[in-house]
């Protein structure tokens, strides 16, 4: 008779035998789910809110860029090197200056592109204006010097003179140089930009648990109790469902400019319904072009290292204070970096490289990779949110214009059942959101196939 052995069926298989080697041990995956939640948390967090609805003030300083467009006049459109003033030339739009022509543009010394601002014409003064709206408003000019002359104006007896002469054509631009006064003059009017106004909210996050009261007794093998076991998947859940929010949740009735009209949805009984802004749709509802871009797409097949340096200079036209920046990347665009720094990638292939650091771990907890640019380097942190459709992007946030709100302090809320009821619901809930500001600081950049 052959021995007795353990077989693949009866008793001693189905009940006998124990199969686990470590049977209180249970493996999960995404154990730091959430670094855009813990990074803008550690940032900062304000409590103590009056409202769930809040508005946060900005501005943006308009030293920043000072010019004006300029529209050729009807009849003459030369600036005259002879120290004369010029015929009015009516400015069509401006930027960084009062918002209609008036006296606090005189005195303004400008230089004088032409519209793409790739060739400088001249040099000159604002003297006199004729105060009006943009479109009916115009100024009057004096010019120091052509683009390629010093001390060009004044007539010198010879026909050559006359070169000295500049033609404004519409669309050429005066940027402000500085600004200078005659002596004994009196001071140039005044005038004063104002605040903004930007809104989000917070919103209510519930994640529930329960079980029964037998289950909650009972011991078990891989974890020795569910309700332990629940609680903790649970936790994850409702910290991994705000990561969401904050990158991804749309209020329905932003607007361009800022996030205004705050207006809630209803449920079936009419209660309000508050949702935050994430980050991500306000930059694509508040996109911005121009020096402080912030909507950017890649095409993997089209983009070169040229592309790359422009769009950096962008991500840090606003200089951060560290030095370095934040990125939250998917895993399909810190792939796409990855292949950039490669011997195989197409920066390796045109001469060009681009840097890319080991994988460190941050005092936060979560890893990260530096990629170097040339105008900075930014911190690429993989975000686990960012999957599916989002699984090539990568945020880049200023940490100075992001901040969790908190209108209630995140609760455990343990034993909520009815007091009949044979079992245990507990449940996870917070009241919060983020707050985002100066929306053209954060960048956004989608890579296409």
């Amino acid at each position: 008779m052959s021995a007795k052995n353990l077989g693949s069926s009866g008793v001693l298989y189905t009940d006998r035998r124990d199969f686990y080697i470590r049977p209180n041990v249970v493996k999960e995956l995404w154990t730091d789910v959430t670094p855009f939640t813990t990074v803008v948390a550690n940032q900062g967090t304000i409590t103590g809110m009056a409202d769930p609805t809040f508005k946060m003030f900005e501005h943006r300083n308009p030293w920043q860029k000072q010019e004006l467009t300029l529209t050729a006049h009807a009849s003459d459109s030369v600036l005259d090197d002879d120290n004369s003033q010029s015929e009015a030339f009516v400015i069509s739009a401006g930027e960084g200056l009062h918002t209609a022509v008036d006296d606090s543009y005189v005195g303004l010394e400008v230089e004088i592109w032409n519209s793409a601002k790739t060739t400088k014409k001249a040099v000159a003064m604002i003297t006199a204006v004729t105060a009006g709206a943009y479109g009916t408003g115009s100024v009057n000019m004096r010019m120091l010097s052509k683009a390629d002359k010093v001390g060009g104006i004044g007539d010198d007896g010879t026909a050559n003179n006359e070169n000295l002469n500049v033609t404004i054509a519409t669309g050429d631009v005066a940027v402000v140089v500085g600004n200078a006064h005659a002596e004994g003059s009196n001071s140039p009017s005044a005038w004063a930009d104002e605040l903004e106004v930007v809104y989000n909210q917070c919103q209510i996050f519930k994640t529930p648990l329960e079980i029964t009261g037998t289950l909650l007794e009972a011991s078990l093998r891989g974890e020795s109790k569910e309700l332990s076991r629940l609680r903790d998947q649970k936790a994850q859940e409702h910290k991994i469902q705000k990561e969401r929010a904050f990158l991804f949740g749309m209020h329905p009735w932003n607007i361009s400019g800022g996030f205004s009209a705050l207006e809630s949805i209803v449920d079936a009984s009419g209660n309000a319904i508050r949702t935050t802004m994430g980050i991500i749709p306000a930059i694509e509802n508040n996109a911005v072009t121009g020096d402080g871009a912030n909507n950017f797409t890649i095409s993997e097949a089209t983009y070169k290292y040229s592309d790359f340096v422009d769009d950096m200079e962008k991500v840090f036209h606003y200089v951060p204070d560290a030095g370095m920046k934040r990125a939250f990347v998917g895993a399909g665009a810190l792939g796409y970096w990855s292949k950039m720094a490669g011997a195989s990638g197409f920066a390796g292939n045109s001469g060009w490289t681009v840097n890319l650091g080991d994988m460190k771990r941050d005092a936060l907890g979560f890893n990260y990779r530096v990629l170097e640019t040339p105008h900075g380097a930014l911190q690429l942190i993989p975000t686990p949110a960012l999957r599916g459709p989002y699984n090539k992007y990568m945020l880049v946030v200023d940490d100075k214009n992001l901040f969790h709100a908190q209108y209630r302090a995140p609760q455990f809320q343990a034993s909520i059942q009815a007091n009949d009821y044979d079992g245990v619901k507990d449940q996870y809930m917070s009241d919060e959101g983020i707050g985002v500001s100066l929306i053209e600081s954060h960048k956004l950049f989608k890579i296409t196939a």
